[in-house]
C-alpha cells in the first residue's frame, strides 16, 4: 500500500484543476473555501439521508418493523418532507429565556462537530489540513459543544432543560479525559499528532497469514485501547447506554426541550455530525484511515465511518440506558482506571521495543 500522507492537500488539487497558482493568498483562500464547502456539503447529504431515514430504517430493522415506506420509494421522500416540515415551523421563543446564550447554543452544537473534520484525511489528497497538533486539535474543537449543550439547557429557563446541560457537562468530563488518554497511546505508537502520519503507520504488515498481509490497525495492535475508546465514544456522541442528558422518558428531551423549528434543526444536524465526526476518529487513528484493497481511499473511509454510526445505532436499540449516578461511576472508577491503565502499558511497550 502506498503511504497516504500527502504533500498537495484539498485545496492545492481545486487550485491545480482551476489553473491557478497556490502560493497566491487570495488562492489559498479561496480553494479552501471551496474545499470547506465541498466537505460539509458532503456531511450535511450524509446527515440528511442518514439522519433522517436511516436512523428509522435501521431502527425499525433492529426491532422487527418497517419504518417509513409511504413517502417515495423505499420512503426516501421523507428526507424533503421532514426538512420542509421543521424548517416551516414557527420559532418559539418561551418566555424568560437568556436570549443570546439561547440563540448561540444552537449554533455552537453544530458548528464544533463541522470544524474537526478540517485536519481528517478522506483520503489521498482528500484533507483540507494537515498541522501537526491534527489529533490534539479534533479533541479540542469537539468539545466546545459541551459548552454548546450548557449554554441551551441554562438560557432555556426550563428546569428539564437546566438538568440536561449539567447531566451533558457532567457525562462529558467523565468520559472526555477516557478519550484523550487513549488517543494518546495511540500517539506513542505513531510517534506523531499528525492524522496522516498516524494513517501512514498504520500501512506496515502486521503479519501475513496465508499470503493475506494483516495491516497494522491500531485496533490489531492494540484492542483494548480501541475498545476502550468506541465505550467512550459513545458516551461523547450521546449513545445509549449514555443518552442521559436527553433522557425522554426522564427530563422530556433535555438541553433541547425549548427548541423548535431551525434551531432544532442545528441541534439535531449537530447530534448526527458528533456521531460521523467520532467514527472519523476511529477510522482515522484505529482502522487506517482511508486504507483498504481495491476500491478508493475515500470509499473505504465513509465505509468505516458509517460502519461506527452504524454500531452507534445498534447501540441505541439493544442496550438499556444507565442511571446517571451509574454512568459517573462507569466513567470516573472505571473508563478512567482503564485508560490510564492502557497508557501506561503502551508507554512501557513502547519504550521495550525502541531501547
Amino acid at each position: 500500500m502506498l503511504p497516504l500522507q500527502s504533500e498537495t492537500p484539498f485545496p492545492k488539487i481545486i487550485a491545480d484543476l482551476l489553473g491557478l497558482d497556490i502560493n497566491e493568498p487570495w488562492v489559498i483562500a479561496v480553494t479552501a473555501i471551496v474545499a470547506a464547502a465541498v466537505i460539509a456539503t458532503v456531511l450535511l447529504t450524509m446527515t440528511a439521508v442518514l439522519g433522517i431515514w436511516g436512523k428509522r430504517k435501521i431502527t425499525a430493522a433492529f426491532t422487527d418493523r418497517i419504518a417509513v415506506n409511504r413517502h417515495g420509494p423505499y420512503g426516501l421522500l421523507i428526507i424533503p418532507a421532514d426538512a420542509v416540515r421543521l424548517l416551516s415551523k414557527e420559532l418559539i421563543v418561551p418566555e424568560g429565556v437568556d436570549r443570546p446564550a439561547w440563540d448561540l447554543a444552537p449554533l455552537i452544537i453544530a458548528s464544533s462537530a463541522l470544524l474537526g473534520f478540517a485536519v481528517i484525511p478522506f483520503g489521498n489528497d482528500l484533507q483540507l489540513a494537515d498541522p501537526e497538533i491534527g489529533l490534539a486539535y479534533v479533541f479540542a474543537v469537539a468539545s466546545i459543544a459541551s459548552l454548546g449543550l450548557l449554554m441551551a439547557g441554562y438560557a432555556s429557563n426550563n428546569k428539564f432543560s437546566f438538568l440536561g446541560g449539567l447531566r451533558a457537562v457532567a457525562q462529558n468530563l467523565a468520559y472526555e479525559i477516557p478519550l484523550v488518554l487513549t488517543g494518546v497511546s495511540v500517539v506513542l505508537f505513531a510517534g506523531s499528532l499528525r492524522l496522516s502520519t498516524i494513517v501512514d503507520v498504520q500501512q506496515q504488515t502486521l503479519v501475513s497469514l496465508g499470503g493475506i498481509a494483516i495491516p497494522s490497525w491500531f485496533a490489531f495492535v492494540n484492542p483494548f485501547a480501541f475498545a476502550l475508546f468506541l465505550i467512550a465514544n459513545l458516551a461523547e456522541v450521546g449513545r445509549n447506554p449514555f443518552d442521559i442528558p436527553e433522557a425522554p422518558t426522564e427530563i422530556v428531551a433535555g438541553y433541547q426541550t425549548e427548541y423548535s423549528s431551525v434551531y432544532f434543526v442545528l441541534i439535531y444536524l449537530g447530534e448526527f455530525i458528533h456521531i460521523f465526526l467520532g467514527g472519523a476518529i476511529i477510522a482515522t487513528i484505529f482502522l487506517g484511515g482511508p486504507s483498504g484493497p481495491v476500491l478508493p481511499g475515500v470509499v473505504w473511509f465513509f465505509i468505516k465511518m458509517i460502519s461506527v454510526y452504524l454500531f452507534t445505532q445498534w447501540a441505541r436499540s439493544a442496550v438499556p440506558r444507565v442511571r446517571i449516578d451509574q454512568l459517573i461511576q462507569i466513567g470516573w472508577k472505571g473508563m478512567l482506571v482503564l485508560s490510564f491503565a492502557n497508557l501506561v502499558l503502551t508507554a512501557i511497550i513502547v519504550g521495550v521495543v525502541n531501547a
